[in-house]
């Protein structure tokens, strides 16, 4: 019953931390670079590669072994965040036997992939090694959860796609098993 618990508050907290493009603030972040971000599935698993194995090194962590099956899944739904235009977790994320997943958006064409996933490493900052809801030092679980899904212990597999639409892109990253369990520790 207490996992049962755990699943539904981490769920719940999930669905938190996301808001539709109506009501969520557009932050536009300085431009490392001119021009277009180099795009194309080989440089996109390059890089979330590299940066979930250095965030994983970071803390004593291996790495986590890419999985088809998790890329094929977060391809359906980045392909669906961009034709829809919303931004949100999807049902499988929330489910009882749920995967974790990470988001991201920003302008289409202005970030590279290394750019996208080091918005997530760069949560760390905030990241305090207390049990999930409190590990963030801004009070705000949702301030470090990316960070938190990165480096969880538990989870073994991971797979990213990518997805566009004329405004914006969208990048997704599902998790098994999921991370940011309540009441535990991430690593």
């Amino acid at each position: 019953m207490r996992t049962r618990q755990n699943i539904l508050l981490a769920a719940l907290m999930a669905l938190a931390a996301c808001s539709s493009p109506e009501t969520a603030e557009r932050v536009v972040e300085p431009r490392g670079f001119k021009g277009t971000a180099p795009r194309g599935t080989a440089l996109m698993r390059q890089a979330m590669q590299q940066g979930h194995d250095a965030a994983r090194a970071e803390v004593g962590l291996p790495p986590l072994v890419w999985s088809d099956a998790l890329a094929d899944g977060a391809r359906t739904y980045a392909q669906t965040l961009a034709k829809t235009g919303r931004f949100e977790h999807s049902p499988e994320s929330l489910a009882a036997n749920r995967v974790g997943e990470n988001l991201w958006t920003g302008t289409r064409g202005a970030y590279r992939f290394d750019e996208m996933i080091g918005h997530w490493r760069g949560e760390k900052r905030d990241y305090l090694h207390l049990p999930v809801p409190n590990f963030s030092r801004t009070g705000k679980w949702q301030d470090v959860a990316h960070y938190g899904q990165l480096v969880s212990r538990r989870t073994l597999r991971y797979g990213c796609a990518f997805a566009s639409n004329k405004r914006d892109d969208y990048l997704v990253c599902r998790y098994d098993p999921p991370g940011n369990l309540v009441g535990s520790t991430v690593y």
